[in-house]
């Protein structure tokens, strides 16, 4: 019965200055800072029982960590499971996209036509028009961002699709503003010979410094 009613004591005394030390005013800051009276009258009397009790209450093992502690531990590998997956789809997909191109369009008639720009500063492209052996057959109209793309160095597939054996001939129409904000219209065409391998057509624009005047380029590699 003594020892409860000095574990009482101790914690009725705490209590009281735990309340006075968080009322306390700035000028009481060093009496806030010591000891709870209980602890004072602890060890003026030396009571072994009240030694006991501190004691038990310094060893008695720290409560665990919260759950909400260990989430970030626990989400950080699951976060790194997400980003795998994701990376796995991508490449499924480009896989994919790959596969479908080869079985749509086999490497004996598969014909392939990219756009790329350089400088650009002579013509500002809006559209672009594609006729295979006088057939239409691609379109694009271009927004600014597409364009400033492509005058950062972006390549743009703008066709693909099948064509005969032999010879074809490929026309690529570009309309847009020329020098001094006119409107361009212009008109390249490429003759090729399909063979079984697969034909690229790479169309290219760029500024002739000399004329002051935009060209139009087209190459063919297999």
């Amino acid at each position: 019965m003594r020892r409860t009613a000095l574990i009482a004591t101790l914690m009725t005394a705490s209590l009281l200055w735990l309340s006075a030390t968080v009322h306390a005013n700035p000028a009481d800051e060093t009496e806030a800072e010591s000891l709870p009276p209980a602890f004072v009258d602890a060890e003026a009397h030396g009571s072994a029982e009240v030694e006991a009790v501190v004691a038990e209450t310094a060893a008695a093992p720290e409560p665990p960590a919260s759950e909400s502690e260990s989430v970030p531990a626990e989400k950080k590998p699951l976060d790194n499971e997400m980003e795998d997956v994701k990376k796995a789809l991508i490449k499924l997909k480009r896989d994919l996209v790959i596969l479908e191109e080869d079985l749509l369009f086999p490497a004996s008639s598969q014909v392939s036509v990219f756009l790329s720009m350089d400088l650009g500063e002579f013509f500002q492209l809006d559209a672009v028009v594609l006729k295979l052996n006088g057939k239409e057959v691609a379109s694009h109209l271009y927004t600014d961002r597409q364009v400033d793309a492509l005058y950062r160095g972006g390549v743009q597939k703008v066709f693909v699709g099948n064509v005969k054996q032999g010879d074809n001939t490929l026309t690529a129409f570009f309309t847009g503003r020329g020098p001094n904000g006119r409107d361009y219209r212009r008109a390249t065409t490429v003759d090729f010979e399909k063979s079984f391998e697969p034909t690229f057509v790479e169309l290219a624009i760029s500024d002739s410094t000399a004329k002051y005047q935009p060209e139009f380029r087209a190459a063919v590699s297999n």
